[in-house]
């Protein structure tokens, strides 16, 4: 009998010791961050969000993550004080236990369910998230210490963000259509409006003001053969009719157009992809991995690369919508070849500077700083829209094909990417002179 009793009480014990090691390892698991991330984007592409949107819901739902995430490392230092109008954030009690990867799930989803549309895919997804962490066995004090955390964290970032000028650009006018011929004007197929012309009213998370960094002047519109800008049209056409293979796989595998709309006789139908800062957040996600980051250098990668593509698109779109400079394939048609039509579906807002180019370059600066300039690795973002995985020897070299794609897409003038790339390394270094996450 008392070999019974022993034998059944090196059971229990093993059995405790194999549920606290089941919720004290995950608590060190990062993939609850990589998946809570994934998850808003997901949302997101199903929703349609324009990239500039999309861009302030990751930065958002980003900051959320890390800042619940800094106090499980005494190496690192939280981003208040860094961030404009973030001047504090709440800090776990002394003297309570917490799982800091519940804490994180919880505060990007929490804000990510208050900033998206689609509120019930992401709770359904955070319950059964939380369900994960309770089935470990994790004690409720600590379970229920992780919750409340998170919920500070996600209050005052929601608090945070609705002072940053979003709600009343709702409210603003769209854009009005000029009639000179310089200027930006609907494109087919479905000859959307201007996508956030007021986009140099949000608020930005480092820059001083959305001005700050100005490209080079535009250049001249003009409609004369010899003139410089028709060259540089007949340079996209000529481009665009003799694409190799090649060209054509790389603008289409950086395409990231969140809404391509798409005839079929009568029909109108959109195909939904992800947007270029989802596509860089994506890229964040594989380099964590393949670097085996921790929650908290995850969640690091995350903040310090979502904030700047939101500055980005920031910056970028203040140009866009001061210079308004006429897409190429309304040029082209007009006044070269009524005919013509650009590999990609022209996105629906001004041309100069390129997006893609500002964004990407950005993010190469970035993440150049977090993991290394050469750092090689192997983008598969866009396999879920059966597009192959493409291998990059670095960041940088990953940022040059982005911008170049444009071109090769037939919705860019070489100066906008060329501009743009310059425009986008300048915020990617502003940013991290900016910010400082570690000790």
């Amino acid at each position: 009998m008392k070999k019974i009793c022993i034998a059944l009480a090196a059971l229990f014990l093993l059995a405790a010791c194999h549920t606290n090691s089941n919720w004290q390892k995950l608590a060190e698991n990062p993939e609850f961050i990589h998946r809570s991330v994934r998850q808003v984007t997901d949302v997101m592409v199903h929703d349609i969000y324009s990239p500039p949107v999309a861009s302030r819901i990751y930065a958002y739902v980003s900051v959320a993550a890390y800042e619940a995430a800094v106090n499980g490392d005494k190496n690192y230092i939280s981003l208040s004080g860094q961030l404009n109008g973030l001047d504090s954030v709440p800090k776990p009690e002394a003297g309570k236990q917490y799982c800091y990867t519940l804490a994180v799930a919880h505060a990007a989803l929490t804000v990510g369910k208050i900033m998206i549309m689609s509120e019930g895919r992401i709770e359904s997804y955070h319950d059964q998230m939380m369900a994960e962490f309770k089935e470990t066995g994790m004690p409720d004090d600590v379970y229920d210490n992780s919750i409340q955390y998170g919920k500070l964290i996600a209050d005052r970032i929601l608090k945070w963000a609705g002072k940053d000028n979003y709600k009343h650009t709702r409210s603003l006018s769209k854009y009005d259509v000029q009639t000179d011929d310089a200027t930006w004007k609907p494109t087919p197929p479905a000859y959307m409006k201007g996508v956030e012309p007021h986009w140099n009213e949000i608020r930005p998370f480092l820059l001083d003001s959305a001005q700050q960094f100005k490209p080079a002047k535009a250049v001249n519109f003009s409609t004369k053969p010899d003139s410089y800008f028709y060259k540089l049209a007949l340079a996209v056409r000529d481009t665009g009719l003799h694409l190799t293979p090649e060209q054509t796989a790389t603008a289409t595998f950086w395409d990231d157009n969140p809404f391509k709309v798409n005839n079929n006789g009568h029909t109108m139908f959109a195909i939904k992809k992800i947007s270029p800062g989802g596509h860089w957040i994506n890229i964040a996600a594989e380099v964590c991995r393949q670097n085996k980051a921790n929650y908290v250098r995850s969640a690091e990668t995350y903040a310090c690369l979502a904030v700047t593509i939101a500055d980005g698109f920031i910056n970028c779109w203040d140009e866009k919508y001061k210079s308004k400079v006429i897409r190429p394939e309304t040029y082209i048609n007009q006044y070269i070849d009524e005919r013509w039509a650009p590999l990609l579906q022209t996105p629906p807002f001004p041309e100069y500077t390129s997006g893609h180019s500002v964004v990407s370059n950005a993010s190469a600066v970035v993440l150049g700083k977090l993991f290394g300039d050469k750092t090689a690795f192997t983008d598969s973002t866009e396999v879920q829209f059966d597009i192959p995985a493409r291998t990059f020897p670095s960041f940088k070299a990953a940022a040059a094909e982005a911008s170049i794609s444009r071109f090769y897409g037939g919705i860019h003038y070489m100066p906008s990417i060329v501009n743009g790339v310059d425009e986008g390394r300048r915020i990617g270094e502003f940013a991290l002179s900016r910010l400082k996450t570690r000790k």
